[in-house]
């Protein structure tokens, strides 16, 4: 075998093609006139994000090529059912339609064993949510998704209970060139304990020896709680450039208070 050279399902992983914005953009026009060569290539275009997102699932003991085929599934379904006029970029639609499939999977093959009336509600739930969310053009509550299934809330999300896989916020979700983006920097802190420790160690102090970007972006993240996606929607940037900058600013703060 090949140095660097990596095979899944028979596909040298080192030869996928990048394509850039200009060609995703161009194919997907193409893709919408009903132009399967396009989507082959799209699709093609994209197996990267599939493999970077298996990655965080290498821990499961699951067969790499199983869980690429099933990437690659949800991928397609992404494909199928993206809209462009949802101003959000592919892989921001794609990562959770890819990794809901290889979740999904992981679930059916589960080593502990669920009783077979709780997985029949979970996924009826889970398709009742992803219908009503076409629908609604939302995600719904669990109490929509109960009373369209006819169901109590709390059986319902007893069922998604059983059969969820518990994950770790430091578990990578999306990795862009060197930028990875973590659970944990999808999550938003309602509480903003951390105003209490930043205000204990001075931290505005340090934060006025940052650049103006930097310190918008601190500001944002923990003293108003915003995600790293809604920082990056309201300075017009991607999420990894955020959560670059916001690494940079917190080591060169640290680096002030030491």
């Amino acid at each position: 075998m090949a140095r660097n050279k990596v095979e899944i399902c028979g596909v040298n992983t080192s030869s996928l093609p990048l394509l850039s914005n200009e060609e995703k953009e161009a194919l997907f026009e193409k893709i919408e006139q009903g132009d399967n060569n396009a989507r082959e290539q799209y699709i093609k275009g994209n197996l990267r994000l599939v493999l970077s997102i298996i990655q965080r699932f290498s821990s499961s003991g699951e067969n790499a090529d199983d869980l690429f085929q099933v990437g690659c599934i949800g991928l397609i379904k992404a494909i199928d059912n993206f809209d462009r006029n949802l101003n959000v970029k592919f892989s921001t639609y794609a990562v959770p339609m890819i990794i809901g499939e290889v979740k999904r999977y992981l679930r059916d093959n589960h080593s502990l064993r669920v009783s077979r009336s709780l997985r029949d509600t979970a996924y009826k739930a889970i398709s009742t949510r992803e219908s009503l969310t076409k629908k609604l053009n939302h995600e719904p509550t669990i109490d929509a998704i109960a009373k369209e299934i006819d169901m109590k809330k709390e059986d319902v999300l007893f069922a998604l209970d059983a059969i969820a896989t518990p994950l770790s916020l430091y578990e990578p979700v999306y990795q862009d060139g060197g930028d990875t983006l973590y659970l944990m920097d999808q999550v938003k802190d309602k509480k903003n304990k951390e105003a209490v420790w930043v205000e204990s160690i001075a931290l505005k102090e340090a934060m006025n020896h940052l650049p103006d970007r930097e310190y918008d972006i601190i500001k944002m993240r923990f003293f108003e709680g915003k995600t790293q996606t809604e920082v990056a929607d309201e300075i017009s940037i991607s999420q990894a450039q955020v959560s670059r900058l916001e690494k940079n600013a917190l080591k060169q703060m640290k680096n002030h208070l030491a």
